[in-house]
């Protein structure tokens, strides 16, 4: 109980966490590797940070690839299930989309055309 008090009110920026679109991932998930293509995407077209739990070089070596394999980030987030999709505004988390869900990951982020070659849903 006290964890979730904790984590409702934290501001993310004391984490590390910037205001823009987060995505945590892991190499190992067969999901997170599907949506590979989709983060370059949303890269070039938006504010993303990447998160990798388990390989500081997945997706690719980049500037918005950050390393997370001591689960830090993910803990102060609150997170079970990669990929997930979050989108932080003034320091707090605004939305979230767990799993790849193409409709709520073009919501979240405000663009179209995510993933066009992907299943249009594929759980954590």
């Amino acid at each position: 109980m006290m964890r979730e008090t904790f984590l409702m009110d934290a501001d993310l920026r004391s984490a590390g966490v910037k205001d823009g679109l987060v995505v945590v991932v892991k190499s190992s998930c067969e999901t997170c590797q599907t949506v590979v293509p989709v983060l370059a995407d949303l890269a070039e077209r938006s504010d993303l940070t990447v998160y990798t739990q388990d390989d500081p070089t997945f997706p690719a070596i980049a500037d918005w690839v950050l390393d997370d394999t001591d689960l830090a980030t993910s803990w102060r987030i609150d997170l079970e299930t990669v990929p997930t999709l979050l989108r932080v505004a003034d320091g707090a988390e605004a939305d979230r989309v767990v799993g790849w869900d193409r409709e709520r990951w073009e919501e979240v982020a405000g663009v179209d055309g995510l993933g066009p070659d992907l299943p249009p849903f594929r759980p954590g």
